[in-house]
């Protein structure tokens, strides 16, 4: 009886934990930690503007970026915080930018973003800023940690005083 009630339960554990895995479908590209491949188009506004994914070039747009993701379709951490696509301009072209996207992958409990199906670079618009993960807040102004506030808590109970010096006469005459 034991052994039927243990079996149950092994059998139910397993079950559990096969079904909490999101399946790769059938005829998807396989990719290393159990990632499947996604096909991202890459099109910039003007032609000849190169592409980069984290650093690597991967051509000249409109081109095609194989990204190995997560079966539910979201970035998958592969030891960086954010996946890269950045487009540089073409050559001797003075008033394109540099552009930038940033995609988090959800490491250390950060945003991880969904795989797009195409990423659109306009090299006409300035570049957009982005804040490193974590953003960290500036410490306050000098003025907060003045001592004079912040020295030491102020005692409110029973204390003694015992004052030392020129404030003791003998026999109410005093010296000169």
């Amino acid at each position: 009886m034991k052994t039927k009630l243990s079996l149950a339960a092994s059998l139910a554990v397993a079950l559990f934990l096969v079904g909490c895995a999101t399946p790769i479908p059938p005829g998807a590209e396989r990719g290393p930690n159990g990632t499947m491949a996604y096909d991202v188009l890459v099109e910039a506004s003007s032609p000849g503007v190169r592409i980069e994914a984290n650093g690597e070039q991967i051509g000249e747009a409109p081109a095609h970026l194989k990204i190995f993701g997560d079966p539910d379709g979201t970035f998958h951490d592969f030891g960086s915080p954010y996946f890269e696509v950045r487009a540089l301009p073409s050559a001797g072209v003075t008033n394109e930018f540099v552009q930038t996207r940033l995609f988090g992958t959800g490491q250390l409990f950060g945003p991880q973003d969904r795989i797009p199906q195409r990423i659109y670079f306009n090299m006409n618009e300035p570049p957009q800023r982005y804040a490193p993960y974590p953003v960290y807040v500036t410490p306050p102004p000098p003025a907060f940690y003045d001592p004079f506030y912040y020295d030491r808590p102020y005692y409110y109970g029973p204390s003694f005083r015992f004052n030392f010096g020129s404030g003791y006469h003998h026999g109410g005459h005093h010296h000169r």
